[in-house]
């Protein structure tokens, strides 16, 4: 049996996408952390705040979807060069006078940029590496928005407190910039060559996108996705304002605190992805080293969400917060690694960009639904509360669909079947 490898240079590639979404991660988080300057200088109540947050998420899906078929046909370098500099560009506004409709504005076109980011980076790398060999890079990749979120929260927390917010959008400007210069001069396309769908099917065969996303594997990997992104988008829009308004701390403590769900979530993802990688290897199906594997960790954070309005202390509440946006993450790498081997290569960036898009959709209802929590309960904390246990019963939700449905053997073996009977049926 032939090992094929990485390509030469893809180490590289992987280094430079980890960069990409070390920006694209601290592009979203820098709302949640700015989120308490924004509101007191702009005026904004709760649920105002709660719809610049969601604002962020309006054309997120959209633009995935869009963009996902569009890097079927164009060379992912380029889509990837135009949405760095649409990220820079869009955060030199936040410099000047700025209301709310403004800062809505600048939100919904970052969206719009950041929508594809993560899909098409996967679909960028897996173009270097074969399928066993995809889930630490695109655990890395992956990683970078932990990397770059524990980097630039210090940063950009200390020129919001020693300077003001909007400087802190500048900033950002800058360094995506700087990236798509890097990008422009050593950014590649990967050539390998792609292993066989199935037996039956080569990876350049075409299959209905009805039957590729309406394949129960790819319907649970929606939902599985989802739950671990409501999640996610309530911590990049919520966490630092919890901190604070929730919980009490200074701004200065509750930024620095602010790192922590990136801090566990970097260890979680990685670990669990190189767990996954040696338990394939080993010889375990995918059903079992990814499907199961996402399934029970998706299901024990949402566990950990419902429990921790009941935690003792403080530090137990934040254990469990943490816990729960963080174990659900490992979906983010294993999902479209699942999709990777039921989807042929010349439609992967259609389905990946789908599939991220129907999860992250879950960030145009979640700040908005906090915030509303919040403004509706008689305290800030119970507000908090009430918001935190409907994301543990979604992400409980999510994890339960994935755990019973992820099935990437059973479902390559059916689409494979399909399209063998439409190719009998044709007419010669």
């Amino acid at each position: 049996m032939t090992v094929v490898r990485p390509e030469k240079g893809a180490w590289g590639i992987v280094a430079l996408l980890f960069l990409f979404m070390m920006i694209n991660f601290a592009d979203k988080a820098i709302i949640g952390l700015a989120g308490v300057p924004i509101m007191t200088e702009l005026n904004l109540t709760p649920k105002q705040f709660g719809v610049v947050g969601s604002s962020f998420f309006l054309l997120f899906s959209i633009s995935a979807v869009v963009t996902g078929f569009i890097v079927n046909r164009i060379r992912s370098k380029w889509v990837l060069l135009v949405m760095g500099l649409v990220w820079a560009l869009v955060q030199f506004p936040m410099l000047g006078t700025v209301g709310v409709e403004l800062l809505i504005a600048c939100r919904i076109i970052l969206g719009a940029g950041e929508g594809p980011a993560y899909p098409v980076a996967l679909h960028a790398a897996y173009k270097w590496f074969p399928d066993q060999q995809r889930a630490i890079p695109s655990a890395i990749i992956a990683q970078g928005a932990a990397v770059g979120v524990v980097i630039a929260i210090p940063l950009l927390n200390a020129i919001i407190t020693n300077y003001n917010w909007h400087y802190a959008f500048g900033a950002l400007g800058v360094v995506g910039l700087a990236w798509v210069a890097a990008w422009a001069l050593i950014g590649k396309e990967g050539r390998i060559e792609e292993q066989a769908v199935t037996a039956a099917t080569d990876a350049h065969a075409h299959i209905p996108y009805r039957d590729l996303l309406l394949s129960p594997t790819n319907l649970a990997s929606w939902c599985a996705y989802f739950g671990a992104y409501f999640g996610l988008a309530l911590v990049l829009s919520w966490f630092t304002p919890y901190l604070v308004k929730g919980l009490g701390f200074e701004q200065s403590l509750a930024g620095k605190l602010t790192a922590l769900p990136f801090i566990v979530g970097f260890f979680v993802v990685v670990g669990a992805s190189w767990l996954s990688q040696r338990m394939m290897q080993a010889g375990s199906s995918s059903r079992a080293a990814r499907g199961i594997f996402s399934g029970v960790a998706i299901c024990l954070g949402g566990l950990a969400l419902l429990a921790a309005p009941y935690a003792p202390n403080v530090v137990a509440t934040l254990t469990l917060i943490v816990a729960g946006t963080t174990l659900p993450s490992v979906v983010y790498v294993l999902s479209p690694a699942i999709l990777g081997e039921i989807t042929p290569s010349s439609q992967r960036g259609a389905v990946l960009a789908i599939n991220s898009a129907v999860g992250t959709s879950a960030g145009i209802v979640a700040p908005y639904i906090m915030g509303s929590m919040i403004e509706g309960a008689a305290s800030a904390a119970e507000g908090y509360s009430q918001g935190f246990m409907v994301c543990g019963a979604v992400t409980l939700i999510g994890g339960v669909i994935g755990l019973a449905f992820l099935r990437p053997e059973a479902d390559r073996a059916g689409l494979a079947s399909r399209a063998n009977a439409r190719v009998v049926a044709s007419p010669a």
